[in-house]
């Protein structure tokens, strides 16, 4: 059986857990844990060492938001009623369609100069009454 650790190890266990990133420095041999325990002991968890670990811990809690978000987007498409989508999709095409149509009208009466002079007969042709 185990013999138990000093609670200070263990809370230093914890603080580990919060920063990954002591893990891989250890790992790369860049710092033993020793090292890492004695600064710990020494300045506490607060103190501007441990920034750098703070840092990946907040890009790392950034990534778990973004993967809660992929995750409710996915249970929302899953959620959802092809027939109703496609409805919904058909809607936007034709209110697309019908933009478009309206912007070609808009851009062919600029392109197009009015030949006709005011107080012409808007008439070509005239027809008379016997």
């Amino acid at each position: 059986m185990a013999k138990p650790l000093h609670p200070s190890v263990e809370k230093f266990k914890q603080f580990v857990r919060k920063h990954p990133k002591i893990i891989q420095e250890v790992r790369s041999g860049k710092k033993t844990w020793k090292e890492f325990y004695e600064d710990w002991y020494l300045f506490g968890e607060d103190d501007e060492i441990w920034k750098n670990y703070k840092q990946h811990q907040a890009s790392m809690k950034h990534t778990e938001k973004s993967n809660r978000w992929i995750e409710k987007i996915t249970n929302m498409l899953q959620n959802m009623d092809a027939n109703e989508v496609q409805k919904y999709l058909a809607n936007v095409q034709q209110a697309i369609v019908a933009i478009q149509s309206m912007i070609m009208q808009f851009q062919e009466s600029q392109e197009q100069p009015h030949t006709q002079q005011p107080g012409q007969n808007e008439r070509p042709f005239s027809f008379r009454k016997d």
